[in-house]
């Protein structure tokens, strides 16, 4: 394995980690920032696509709202595998367990768990490497 291509794989897994981290705590406005501004993400629900986000002002917009009525958010990164398609592009494959915390109007706590497979497409733009297109599978939900 090459200098760069070590490089590549520890930029790459930083960024993913830092998609989570900003969902978390609900810095919206860095997380888009990490997509290209073309950006596309499918959100995926047994198997079906069910809605699609193009380019950074709708990725913004749906990510602040969705999250707005949760008081936690945590997603625990798992497993992730890159392959390189050229220098400047390369797909990916990471897991996460997201957790999810709402209060509800008579105060009771109700706590969701996703299984979500993140389908990456990468470009390194300018020297940086954001994300092309996600494509979040929610494998399984169970909710308390």
């Amino acid at each position: 394995m090459e200098l760069q291509e070590v490089s590549d794989r520890l930029e790459l897994k930083e960024l993913v980690d830092l998609f989570s981290n900003y969902a978390d705590t609900k810095e919206n406005e860095l997380q888009v920032q990490l997509f290209t501004e073309t950006g596309v993400v499918n959100i995926i629900n047994d198997g079906q696509v069910t809605f699609t986000l193009s380019g950074r002002d709708a990725i913004l917009k749906a990510f602040s709202g969705s999250m707005a009525d949760y008081q936690s958010v945590f997603h625990m990164s798992g497993q992730q595998t890159v392959a390189f398609v050229d220098a400047t592009h390369a797909t990916g494959v990471a897991y996460n367990l997201v957790v999810l915390v709402k209060k509800n109007a008579d105060g009771t706590l109700t706590t969701t768990q996703e299984g979500v497979r993140y389908e990456d497409r990468f470009e390194k733009v300018s020297g940086k490497w954001l994300i092309a297109e996600r494509n979040s599978n929610f494998n399984w939900h169970l909710e308390k």
